[in-house]
C-alpha cells in the first residue's frame, strides 16, 4: 500500500513512524513534510489547504489511501476532493469536520445527542459582550468559535482579562464562544471512527499551558502520556458509549457520518464526564505518545476506516508500559517564536519533528513555534517519564524551553477523579 501524508508536524511524523512499522506498507510520501519527515517519507511540496493541488498528488504519486493530518485542510475539505477523485481518504467530510470547525455546530450536535457539555453562548457583537460576561464567571472560559490551533481560549478568573480576549477576537472578525467551566481532569480520548463503529485507542492527557505547574498561556500542547494509571475502571467503554457512539450516531442522521479520527475532550468532573471540545484529527501531542505503544498495523486499520470495513478491526494490540511526550518550543512560543535558530543533537528516533527544515548544506533550524516532540518509553509511566527527558537532555535549540513536569503529577499519583457530590 502507498500512503500519502499530508501535514508538517509532529503529529504527521509519529504517523509515518507507525505507518512505517506496518509491513503492508510499502511506500510512504508526506507533503509537505519537514526535516526530520524527510528521513521516513519521499517529501513534495504541497498546499494543504487546497483540494485540487492534494487530489492531484495522490493522483500522480498513484496513492492507495491519504491520511489527513491537520484540521485546516478537513475543515475546507480535502478530503471530500480525495475521495471524488476515487482514492481512499483517512479524514471526515467538510460537513463532518465541523464538529472541530464549529463550536457552534458542535453544542448543537452534542445537545441533540444527549451529550453532556458545559453551558455555552454565542457572542457576536461587541454591544452584547458585557452582558453575556456577567451571566459566567467566577470562572470564565472565552473561546474562538472557529479554528484557532488550541490557542483562542482563555480560562481565567479574572472578568477583565476575559473581556480583554473576548474583545480581541470581536475586533478580528471572529465569534466569541463563552462556556461555563469544567472542573476535573482531562482526558483526551482518540476513536476511528466509520459511520456508526467506532474504536478507541489509548487514553492520553496533554498539558495546554505553557508552564511548569499549569501556569501561562494555552498553547497547542506542551505534552502528552499515555495510558492514564489513574483513570477509573471502564472509563474509556463509558466514555465510548455514552458519548462517542450517540455524537457519531447523530452526524449519521443528519447525512453527514464522520469517517476518520474523532477526537473527544473530556473532563472528569464531580457531576460526571462533560464534554470540553471535539477535534476532526489526531490531536497533537497525545498522538506522539499513543502511537509510541500501538502494535496493531496502523495503516491496515486507517485505510479500513477510510473504506468502510473498520467494524473488522475491533480488538487491537498495544506495547505494554507507558509512552511520555515533551514538546520543546522556540523561544517567545506561545507568541511569535523566534526561528532560524540551528538545533542540535535532534537525530534520535525518539525525536519527532515539528517546526523544522534543512538548509541545503544539511543544517537544521528551527522553523515554527513547537519545535519538536520528544517521545519516551518505558515499562511504567516514571520510566517513559525518565527516558523522556533524557532523550530531550541530548536536544540544544538556543532559546529553547519545555516543561520539566510532564506527568510528574500522575507519576506522583496526585491525580484522582471526584467522587459525585
Amino acid at each position: 500500500m502507498r500512503v500519502l501524508v499530508i501535514g508538517s508536524g509532529a503529529r504527521e511524523h509519529a504517523l509515518l513512524l507507525a505507518l512505517r512499522r506496518d509491513p503492508g506498507v510499502t511506500e510512504l510520501f508526506c507533503a509537505p513534510g519537514n526535516a526530520g519527515t524527510a528521513r521516513v517519507a519521499e517529501q513534495h511540496p504541497v498546499d494543504v489547504a487546497d483540494p485540487e493541488a492534494v487530489t492531484a498528488m495522490a493522483r500522480r504519486l498513484a496513492a492507495d489511501l491519504v491520511v489527513i493530518g491537520p484540521e485546516v485542510p478537513l475543515v475546507l475539505g480535502v478530503a471530500d476532493a480525495v475521495r471524488a477523485a476515487g482514492i481512499a481518504c483517512f479524514g471526515p467530510s467538510r460537513q463532518a469536520a465541523r464538529i472541530e470547525g464549529s463550536k457552534a455546530f458542535a453544542k448543537d450536535v452534542m445537545a441533540a445527542a444527549g451529550v453532556r457539555t458545559a453551558h455555552s453562548e454565542i457572542v457576536d457583537s461587541p454591544a452584547n459582550l458585557d452582558a453575556a460576561l456577567d451571566r459566567f464567571g467566577p470562572h470564565w472560559v472565552v473561546k474562538d468559535d472557529g479554528l484557532a490551533a488550541g490557542k483562542g481560549v482563555v480560562v481565567t478568573e479574572d472578568r477583565d482579562a476575559a473581556r480583554r480576549h473576548a474583545a480581541s477576537l470581536l475586533e478580528d472578525g471572529h465569534p466569541v464562544l463563552l462556556e461555563s467551566y469544567l472542573d476535573g481532569p482531562e482526558v483526551s480520548l482518540f476513536c476511528l471512527v466509520d459511520g456508526e463503529t467506532v474504536v478507541p485507542l489509548l487514553p492520553a492527557q496533554d498539558a495546554k499551558r505553557v508552564g511548569d505547574g499549569d501556569t501561562g498561556p494555552n498553547t497547542g500542547g506542551m505534552g502528552a502520556y499515555a495510558p492514564l494509571p489513574w483513570a477509573p475502571e471502564g472509563m474509556v467503554e463509558d466514555l465510548v458509549e455514552n458519548t462517542v457512539k450517540p455524537v457519531a450516531a447523530e452526524l449519521v442522521r443528519r447525512g453527514c457520518g464522520f469517517s476518520g479520527l474523532l477526537y473527544a475532550g473530556f473532563a472528569l468532573g464531580a457531576a460526571g464526564p462533560a464534554v470540553v471540545e471535539f477535534n476532526c484529527r489526531f490531536g497533537d501531542p497525545e498522538t506522539q505518545s499513543v502511537l509510541a505503544l500501538l502494535r496493531t498495523p496502523l495503516g491496515e486499520l486507517l485505510h479500513a476506516t477510510a473504506t468502510g470495513s473498520l467494524a473488522e478491526h475491533t480488538d487491537l494490540e498495544w506495547a505494554p508500559g507507558a509512552a511520555v511526550t515533551v514538546v520543546l518550543a522556540a523561544e517567545n512560543y506561545p507568541g511569535k517564536p523566534r526561528t532560524g535558530d540551528v538545533i542540535s543533537g535532534a537525530d534520535d528516533e525518539g525525536v519527532l519533528h515539528a517546526g523544522t527544515v534543512a538548509r541545503p548544506e544539511g543544517t537544521v533550524v528551527s522553523a515554527g513555534g513547537r519545535v519538536l516532540s520528544v517521545v519516551g518509553t518505558g515499562a511504567d509511566l516514571a520510566a517513559a517519564r525518565e527516558d523522556a527527558y533524557r532523550r530531550m537532555a541530548q536536544v540544544h535549540l538556543p532559546g529553547g524551553h519545555y516543561r520539566s513536569d510532564i506527568a510528574a503529577r500522575a507519576v506522583a499519583g496526585e491525580i484522582t477523579v471526584p467522587g459525585p457530590r
